[in-house]
């Protein structure tokens, strides 16, 4: 039976043999790539199985960089808790479980919202009313080992994936890879690395993305934002670049139709960690600026081919999408922080005044738009020459706009300091830059800068609350300071006076940065 062809309502089934001890733990580091929190996976076998030697593979595959993790037995335990591990995990034995008495105060049933819940020992539970579950019974004499896999809920869906992948790899040089988890960022996509030999590359995991509810004339935030929905932006996006001249990562492999791709790996010498490293990023900071000033003078593509006879159509980014962008604040930075949703008519003002501002920024020849252009995105390729040290990932929203918003992304960095002094000194460098080649309109490109300035920093303090509020994921809330400061810094444009008054009536600096 084909995959598609499955029955939705029936467990999925995978069956293998294995036939040495580092199969088990094999075995457990690739289902590591799948797990988060609310799923359970059921260990079953006799004495001497295999169950804890899994277990510990997985665990051990979840702190990668937690070299001494000592993942003990939970035999006398009970449970063994791990908050190190990239998912919390609570790892029971139930062999020692004499009534439900004693099962109930272990907690399993409360903690697994928030945790990986791994049993040994399943048995002792009676019938399982857990939804996302992988039951792995575990059969078989000396090192040779029967497994039999059954996945329900979102382990059916990543079991079925996995197929999915180790299909598509063997079409590639990467069919024997050794796969580990990538951390990725915030998004859809699911990202590893693919190891052999000492050779890398990456792993995108990226199936269309299912519509969102529609939130403004019968159409999602994705559609209105013009985010990318399948795997077809990244190749066409990555591809274009590459042959330009810029350090897009190169396209190994893809397929379309499964939304999958292996795109080369650039390095670990990211922006973002280099700068939380201390390291001196004034020649790579001056290098990201070349790049950006060398893409506003070229002429950029409104559609793009890609092999196979597909063609990709890049968005331009209009007013609709930087109003949807602007309104994440209202809808969701606002009644963050005041626990009310915000009143009709400091929307209406809040519409107003960005609907007369917006088309301010309307540039005269769109340029390719990155949108994320900053210190998480950008690798340094310091073997490299030219712009093509500058490594570029992320790329897959780009859109056609104006040629200030990927400055404003890499100088006013949501994700870390650039002083007043830094960036204003960058800005200059910029302007001079461009200046060289001619036709450029200093006052104006300011006035848009400030803008766009002000669009973005509006429209991240909304994702941040969204992020904590929807997605629990708070840590998103530390960067509300530094990005409040970037708006204010950008307020004091003459321009937004009329956005000035509105944000000092209503939400002030003081008020803003109380949401951390």
């Amino acid at each position: 039976m084909s995959l598609a062809d499955w029955p939705d309502g029936a467990a999925f089934v995978v069956e293998r043999r294995i036939d040495s001890v580092d199969g088990l733990s094999q075995l457990g580091e690739r289902l590591s790539l799948f797990v988060r929190p609310g799923m359970a996976i059921l260990l079953e076998g006799e004495i001497g199985a295999g169950k804890s030697t899994l277990a510990r593979a997985l665990i051990r595959a979840l702190a990668p960089r937690v070299a001494t993790l000592d993942v003990p037995s939970p035999t006398f335990t009970l449970v063994q808790s791990y908050d190190e591990t990239r998912v919390p995990v609570l790892h029971a034995d139930l062999y020692r479980i004499g009534s439900t008495f004693e099962l109930d105060e272990l907690g399993l049933d409360e903690l697994l919202p928030s945790h990986l819940v791994i049993v040994e020992w399943p048995e002792r539970m009676g019938q399982c009313q857990w939804g996302d579950v992988l039951r792995v019974c575990l059969t078989g004499r000396g090192k040779t080992r029967a497994v039999r896999m059954e996945a329900t809920g979102l382990w059916k869906s990543s079991m079925k994936r996995d197929q999915e992948i180790d299909e598509f790899l063997k079409s590639t040089r990467w069919s024997h890879a050794n796969r580990q988890f990538l951390e990725g960022d915030a998004s859809f996509r699911r990202y590893e690395t693919l190891e052999v030999e000492g050779r890398t590359s990456i792993l995108m995991d990226m199936p269309a993305r299912p519509d969102g509810p529609p939130v403004r004339h019968g159409k999602s935030y994705s559609a209105i934002a013009h985010l990318a929905e399948d795997v077809r932006a990244v190749v066409a996006i990555n591809q274009t670049l590459y042959a330009m001249g810029y350090s897009a990562p190169a396209i190994e492999a893809y397929d379309l139709c499964k939304g999958l791709a292996v795109i080369e790996d650039l390095g670990r010498s990211v922006y973002g960690r280099m700068i939380a490293d201390g390291q001196d990023m004034w020649q790579p900071m001056l290098a990201a600026v070349d790049v950006l000033a060398h893409m506003a003078d070229r002429d950029w593509p409104s559609s793009i081919k890609i092999d196979g006879g597909c063609q990709y159509d890049l968005s331009s980014y209009d007013m609709e999408a930087q109003l949807i962008e602007v309104n994440l604040l209202p809808t969701w930075f606002w009644p963050h922080l005041y626990g009310r949703e915000i009143g009709q008519a400091e929307l209406n003002q809040w519409n107003e005044i960005w609907e007369n501002i917006i088309p301010l920024t309307k540039p005269d020849k769109p340029i390719w738009t990155l949108r994320d252009y900053h210190s998480p995105n950008l690798i340094w390729l310091a073997e490299r020459d030219g712009l093509r040290r500058v490594g570029l990932i992320d790329t897959q929203d780009c859109v056609l706009g104006h040629p200030a918003y990927d400055l404003v992304s890499l100088l006013q960095d949501a994700r870390v300091d650039v002083s007043l002094e830094q960036a204003g000194d960058l800005f200059d460098y910029y302007c001079q830059l461009r200046g060289a080649k001619g036709n450029f309109d200093r006052t104006r490109f300011e006035q848009a800068y400030a803008i766009v300035g002000a669009q973005r920093a509006s429209k991240i303090l909304g994702i941040f609350a969204r992020l904590s509020k929807r997605d629990q994921k708070h840590g998103y809330l530390r960067h509300i300071p530094r990005v409040s400061r970037y708006l204010e810094r950008n307020l004091e444009a003459p321009i937004l006076g009329s956005l000035k008054v509105w944000f000092d009536s209503h939400l002030p600096s003081a008020e803003r940065e109380r949401l951390t």
